[in-house]
């Protein structure tokens, strides 16, 4: 199947659902993601700035570009002017950063706060308790420049499905239950950002609202472009 094949495929299956489809291009070339991009995709997810920079530069100027990586707080600089969304916005340190960058280039930015779903210590993300504490607190009146548009999770990598749809679940409801709780100007609580390649049709069916998908839609990671 060609990628053109492969997006029109995972687009009939999201039809009947909420959910947007990012195409997860990191690391491929800019070839593929313009026979993504012709057969009508305009979202895509990097998960390197220098990557995400250079692509930006080249490529059609109405892509939107997702930062869907650990982004450090010393390159927000370089993707604050254009980026369309920041999923995995894992600390308030990093926040704050944002809507710095977002002050001097005359933008909000929308942002995603990262969870921490999985059973691995290996992922990013804030606790729940973490996010409420927050979310109760006063800071976000100092942030002017960021608008925080929902969660982010990541499920643990397992052939565990229950595990996984867990996870999800759970993500779904500490969702559900901060957009009750929580309203202020800087916050709109609309997506859902979980599942992946490997899990996707269950994140949907948890209530995701954007499934980050790469390998099943270019292939395995090249790694060699990888930075």
């Amino acid at each position: 199947m060609s990628v053109a094949d492969k997006i029109q495929s995972i687009q009939k299956e999201l039809d009947s659902t909420t959910a947007k489809l990012i195409a997860v291009s990191k690391t491929k070339p800019n070839e593929l993601i313009l026979e993504a991009y012709e057969a009508g995709q305009r979202a895509f997810g990097e998960n390197k700035v220098q990557e995400m920079v250079e692509k930006e530069a080249i490529l059609p100027k109405d892509i939107e570009w997702h930062m869907i990586g650990h982004l450090q707080r010393n390159k927000v600089k370089y993707i604050a002017p254009f980026v369309h969304l920041i999923h995995g916005v894992d600390t308030i340190k990093l926040l704050k950063e944002i809507n710095k960058q977002g002050k001097k280039n005359n933008r909000i930015i929308p942002c995603l706060l990262q969870v921490h779903i999985a059973k691995e210590e290996t992922k990013f993300g804030f606790s729940e308790t973490e996010i409420n504490e927050f979310l109760a607190s006063n800071q976000l009146n100092e942030l002017e420049n960021i608008n925080i548009q929902g969660l982010m999770g990541m499920a643990t990598n397992t052939d565990d499905n229950h595990q996984v749809r867990a996870e999800f679940s759970g993500l779904k409801t500490l969702f559900d239950s901060l957009k009750s709780q929580y309203q202020h100007s800087q916050l709109n609580l609309s997506e859902i950002s979980m599942g992946m390649s490997g899990d996707y049709p269950i994140a949907v069916e948890e209530g995701s609202t954007m499934v980050r998908i790469g390998s099943t839609i270019f292939g395995a990671r090249n790694y060699t472009q990888s930075r």
